[in-house]
């Protein structure tokens, strides 16, 4: 089973959210602070998504993604917000938020935003957002500087190192990659990514960007494959693609 964390503070909106999730077979904890959600993964929770108010008494929902990101609990998140001014929505985005819906919602809604950010995390493998005309073929693997990305088990390999990467940062850069060697602006990002259409002057995909940069190159500072085009976006080189099994060659 399914098991989804949901922390909210407004009781009945609670209570209501676990019937309906339970309703449709998912294991449903509930949490009513940001200190209760830490402490559930402090003790070794285990979740497969979080449904994560903003307005939370105490430790924030934008603290409380950002505290688990930084522990290194990469579960898809599902932030909810009577907050959906473009600014918060690309502050929810920034903090590590997968998704961002606004108060008040139809049920339908949210339920259809949690399935589809399982089935994100489950294609992200296979393949990423619409693909260009020119894109490269989808890989589950590849290669950049002397790193390995698995886009199947979310994580970068450098050496014995193995560092989780969120389902947001893996859009990012499968994306980034189907379009290896072209620029990309941040609204371009923004739209294709995270889905944020309205005309916002952020840089929010600058702290995604800055910690893939961390991730893959040898000195992040001066990138030499995840690069800035000033002014207008990113572009991406990679070295290049592996075989989507390594433990079927030879």
């Amino acid at each position: 089973m399914t098991r989804v964390l949901v922390v909210e503070d407004e009781q009945h909106l609670a209570e209501g959210l676990r019937f309906n999730l339970e309703a449709e077979g998912f294991d449903v904890t509930l949490c009513e602070t940001g200190e209760e959600a830490l402490r559930a993964f402090s003790e070794g929770g285990r979740y497969a998504l979080l449904v994560l108010d903003v307005m939370l008494p105490g430790v924030s929902g934008f603290d409380v993604i950002q505290t688990l990101r930084q522990a290194g609990h990469f579960l898809p998140t599902l932030m909810l917000t009577a907050r959906s001014r473009p600014e918060d929505v690309v502050r929810g985005i920034a903090a590590g938020a997968d998704d961002y819906l606004a108060k008040p919602f139809e049920l339908s809604v949210l339920l259809a935003r949690i399935k589809s950010l399982l089935r994100r995390q489950q294609w992200t493998s296979q393949s990423g957002p619409a693909q260009s005309p020119s894109a490269p073929t989808p890989t589950s693997k590849l290669l950049i500087n002397d790193c390995e990305v698995d886009f199947e088990a979310l994580e970068v390999r450098r050496g014995e190192h193995i560092q989780p990467l969120t389902l947001m940062e893996a859009n990012l850069l499968r994306y980034l990659y189907e379009r290896e060697g072209q620029t990309v602006s941040r609204a371009d990002l923004l739209a294709n990514v995270w889905h944020v259409h309205e005309d916002t002057d952020t840089r929010a995909i600058d702290n995604f960007i800055v910690r893939l940069r961390r991730y893959l190159e040898t000195d992040p500072a001066t990138p030499q494959h995840l690069q800035t085009v000033r002014g207008v976006g990113y572009r991406l080189r990679v070295n290049r693609t592996l075989p989507e099994s390594s433990e079927t060659a030879g």
